[in-house]
């Protein structure tokens, strides 16, 4: 009898909120109590915990406070969609938003250059394994960022390939010699 390799089926969730300052908080919330169904909790591994489940929570943060700032989703009646989602040592955030102008900015060694500190996408691409963006500024942008932790066995490899999606992925650091954009 050979060996037989179980791999989780990813579980996922999603929430639409409005898009006005005070969702953000709302959306952390619905990212941890995702997280801490899922996996038993935050902190306990020995319970399938979640040890990159504060840098989602970041992630998150960032990426919706860049969506209420500076997409077409601020507008009177705009929203935006957090997607959360759980495999085998990997945990994907995405943050989806009404579009509108995305203008790149120089920065300064992944610095945002006006007050000498990383601003949201900067500080996604620091605690992601990977980063990207999907979409377009009509359609909307969908922003999203994985982040990896050990799992022993052999199915840590096949959910963590996974979990990109053939989506374009950008590698922690990545961006950072290209400046920031005008949602960091």
């Amino acid at each position: 009898m050979g060996e037989h390799t179980v791999t989780a089926a990813p579980r996922t969730a999603a929430r639409e909120f409005p898009a006005r300052p005070e969702q953000v908080g709302a959306a952390r919330a619905f990212v941890r109590a995702f997280i801490g169904a899922e996996l038993g909790g935050c902190a306990a591994p020995d319970l399938g915990g979640c040890p990159v489940a504060d840098d989602a929570i970041l992630c998150v943060s960032e990426l919706c406070s860049n969506s209420v700032l500076h997409s077409a989703s601020r507008r009177a009646g705009g929203t935006f969609t957090v997607r959360a989602e759980l495999r085998d040592g990997c945990a994907r955030v995405e943050v989806a938003d009404a579009g509108g102008p995305w203008v790149e900015r120089a920065g300064l060694d992944g610095l945002d250059g006006l007050d000498g500190r990383p601003h949201g996408l900067d500080i996604v691409r620091a605690v992601a394994t990977e980063s990207g963006v999907d979409g377009d500024a009509v359609s909307g942008w969908v922003v999203w960022a994985r982040l990896d932790w050990a799992v022993a066995g052999p199915a840590a490899a096949v959910g963590q390939a996974a979990a990109v999606g053939g989506r374009r992925a950008v590698p922690a650091g990545g961006l950072a010699a290209q400046g920031t954009d005008d949602r960091g």
